[in-house]
């Protein structure tokens, strides 16, 4: 079993769609290992997204994942990382194959409803920023 970070993201907390993407989350045979919601300060979120701090998107992320309450899971399953990003879709919604999450709910490359890991070390990383071992 592998494990993954996910997150709702403030657009979809606001969209009161939070039990929408938790159903697909089980419909997909995922376990949710631990779950909370929280409203990120401007230091945790920029902690967060540290691997970003030279990308241009970084400050607008950053300020919008701390605008609002975000959902924060642990996932588990089998390949877990790889299952999570398919059934999120493309970063880019209008990319994101049918289906998807992103498609479904996302509005732009930023405001796009949900975060996932990328790889094993990213879920390692992100897990324990939230999740304290």
């Amino acid at each position: 079993m592998e494990r993954t970070l996910a997150i709702i993201k403030p657009d979809a907390v606001k969209k009161r769609i939070i039990g929408k993407i938790v159903g697909r989350i089980e419909e997909e045979g995922f376990g949710i290992v631990r779950m909370k919601l929280v409203h990120l300060t401007a230091d945790e979120a920029r902690g967060f997204y540290i691997v970003h701090k030279d990308k241009p998107f970084y400050g607008s992320l950053c300020e919008f994942m701390s605008s609002g309450p975000v959902v924060i899971m642990v996932l588990e399953a089998e390949e877990a990382i790889k299952r999570w990003r398919e059934t999120m879709g493309a970063t880019d919604p209008a990319k994101a194959n049918p289906g998807t999450l992103r498609r479904a709910y996302g509005f732009s490359i930023e405001r796009n409803a949900v975060h996932g890991s990328d790889a094993r070390e990213t879920a390692e990383f992100e897990i324990n920023y939230f999740f304290k071992k």
